[in-house]
């Protein structure tokens, strides 16, 4: 099953994907909430809710007239992990963490397919980020174990972690560099934890810019794996319905490249995941 978040009359709307078009759930079924995050914390049996919807004669809205949203407005929590690929801890002249460097994106960070990217007008060094986010369904009990964490898991979907790396680097903590307006592309769709393989394992992951690939690997390589965050952020905090966790970012980013490379106005950036999607945003110069 596909989900996604589009724009009608400016406010965000939740609906299932039906091969190159998508049906609005509310109108559907006014019982369901408008908002992906509203209807997991509402516990709302979605899958039921799509295919009832499916089945029915509910109208069609084209993918190709929609304008998307983030994927999940306003996440309660989006929290990131950095260096979780072996390969980019070795290009960033590191190795294996001893444990997972989390940081957190507030909500202005994100936005969605389509939507530009935006290249700060205080700096150039404006990077690239192929990562898998998960999307948590229901509430993570404290202490859960890696066993059962799936269980918590709705869906999956492509995040581009954009990042202004002379702010990252001005401080010890990443998060200045990674909350920049419009830095966080977010969708365009997620597809349901049941149709892929457990914890989103072994799919393949690629950065393209202009066509070019600049990353490629797969969520193999990932030295956290979903099941062993959740265990790990399950000692700290509670996980809530429309969370969501961005996995880290394979090697090939703009600062490790010789010479570097950095994102600039008039790129255009995809994300695909094998089986998830192809997240674009083209890259913009910050409004004056």
């Amino acid at each position: 099953m596909k989900f996604t978040t589009f724009l009608k009359d400016g406010k965000p709307r939740l609906g299932v994907v039906d091969g190159n078009a998508l049906i609005d759930l509310n109108e559907a079924n006014p019982q369901v909430p408008s908002c992906l995050r509203a209807a997991l914390e509402a516990g709302v049996d979605l899958h039921a809710a799509a295919e009832a919807a499916l089945s029915n004669q509910q109208p069609r809205i084209p993918l190709a007239e929609v304008q998307f949203a983030p994927l999940v407005p306003e996440p309660g929590k989006t929290i990131c992990l950095g260096l979780n690929y072996y390969d980019h801890a070795s290009e960033s002249g590191r190795d294996k963490p001893e444990y997972p460097w989390f940081f957190y994106r507030g909500k202005t960070s994100l936005m969605a397919h389509g939507q530009p990217g935006k290249l700060p007008r205080i700096s150039e060094r404006f990077d690239y980020e192929a990562e898998l986010a998960v999307v948590i369904g229901k509430k993570v009990p404290r202490h859960t174990k890696r066993d059962t964490a799936l269980d918590y898991v709705f869906g999956y979907s492509c995040f581009n972690d954009m990042s202004i790396r002379d702010y990252q680097k001005r401080t010890p903590q990443w998060t200045i560099g990674k909350n920049f307006d419009a830095t966080g592309g977010l969708g365009p769709v997620l597809v349901t934890a049941d149709e892929l393989p457990a914890g989103a394992s072994g799919l393949r992951i690629q950065c393209r810019i202009n066509g070019e690939v600049v990353q490629d690997a797969s969520t193999t390589d990932m030295i956290w794996s979903v099941a062993e965050t959740i265990e790990l952020l399950a000692e700290c905090l509670t996980l809530e319905p429309g969370d969501v966790i961005a996995m880290g970012t394979p090697a090939g980013v703009g600062q490790s490249r010789k010479p570097q490379r950095w994102m600039k106005v008039g790129d255009s950036v995809e994300v695909e995941i094998e089986r998830v999607g192809v997240l674009l945003n083209p890259i913009e110069a910050e409004e004056v």
